[in-house]
């Protein structure tokens, strides 16, 4: 189920996947993303911005 906040989020309404990046990093704060033999690390802040780094 998805956070209040983000059911009230108005999401693009194209054919792109959309993610919820609470849900990727599992109630944490960190994931990682493989593209092409390199892991991204994808980090929320405390201040809820997202840092996506090699």
């Amino acid at each position: 189920m998805l956070h209040s906040a983000v059911e009230k989020t108005k999401i693009p309404e194209d054919d792109s996947p959309t993610y919820n990046a609470v849900e990727l990093t599992k109630n944490g704060n960190v994931a990682r993303i493989i593209l092409e033999k390199q892991v991204y690390t994808l980090r929320i802040t405390r201040s809820g911005k997202l840092i996506l780094t090699k």
